[in-house]
């Protein structure tokens, strides 16, 4: 079903070789091939594929707990990736991500995005320096305001640390689609440079409002809940990944789910969160090869609905 088995644990030696040698390799290598998607604000690019951290990453200190999830931190950063969203209000996902990859010694490598989550501006302000220590970094990449909490109050501060060069872009987030009057008003009056929405082929509200409005606001557009919370491998459970996946180099379902959103020319990064080495592969696999055309991807809807 979408993702294989079969978890294979590596050294942290050997995976600081992995990374040594991905970072080494010249153009047209592994790495450098995976999709890149520009962001309109500055014309910057991201890879298409990042990691998401809710649930994945709240996890205690202990070994057992955090060799995994290194595993999936070095081996992201050794095939290409770089964007990681997280929020305060995924427990301890912030200080997991910060101290891994400091371990790693690949902080400078992350393009870090996080989220406020909280009323009132020194809350606000409190929140964020606290999310600046945890994720060990002296900016962060993107903040947003997560599920519009307080929003106005917010984006004033926003606007003035990024003037201060403590952020780089500012966003909003929201991952149900019953917010979305609200978004695609904050969307049309305030420039903004990310949004992040739910978007998936079970959920796929966001392509009738929010993605038509992000592209003709010049806003990227971060994707969560990819997999619809695994609901769409539950869909799949007992079918065969189709013959016509190998049009677009698609190799598993997690593949196939992932370069549907990829194909839409709105969409600049998809997040999906893992704990497993074997999954983190695959899913990045899904940033490699050719992607779906508009006719493949419409039997690809069908395929999914029926």
């Amino acid at each position: 079903m979408g993702h294989g088995t079969g978890d294979t644990a590596i050294t942290r030696r050997a995976l600081l070789g992995l990374m040594a040698a991905a970072a080494a390799r010249p153009t047209g290598g592994e790495a450098s091939s995976t999709l890149e998607r520009a962001i309109p604000a500055s014309g910057e690019s991201v890879p298409a594929v990042g990691l998401g951290t809710w649930r994945t990453f709240d996890v205690g200190a202990s070994k057992a707990e955090r060799d995994p999830l290194e595993d999936v931190l070095g081996r992201f950063v050794a095939l290409g990736g770089r964007v990681i969203d997280s929020s305060p209000m995924y427990g301890t996902a912030e200080s997991v991500v910060g101290d891994l990859a400091a371990e790693l010694g690949i902080t400078g490598k992350l393009f870090l995005a996080t989220k406020v989550w909280t009323s009132g501006r020194d809350a606000g302000v409190a929140q964020m320096e606290a999310s600046l220590r945890k994720l060990r970094a002296r900016r962060l990449d993107l903040m947003q305001i997560h599920n519009l909490l307080d929003w106005r109050t917010h984006l004033a501060t926003l606007r003035a640390w990024k003037d201060a060069g403590r952020i780089r872009y500012l966003g909003v987030t929201h991952y149900t689609a019953s917010a979305y009057d609200e978004l695609e008003r904050v969307l049309r009056a305030e420039p903004l440079d990310f949004v992040q929405v739910n978007y998936s082929l079970g959920e796929r509200e966001a392509e009738r409002r929010i993605l038509p409005v992000a592209r003709e606001r010049g806003v990227a557009v971060l994707v969560n809940r990819p997999f619809s919370e695994g609901g769409l491998f539950q869909r799949v459970r007992s079918r065969a990944l189709p013959a016509f996946a190998a049009e677009f180099d698609c190799a598993s379902w997690a593949q196939f789910f992932l370069k549907w959103i990829l194909a839409h020319p709105s969409v600049t990064c998809v997040i999906p969160g893992t704990s497993r080495p074997d999954h983190l592969v695959d899913n990045m696999a899904a940033g490699r090869g050719r992607l779906p055309d508009a006719a493949t991807r419409e039997r690809m809807t069908a395929l999914i609905a029926s």
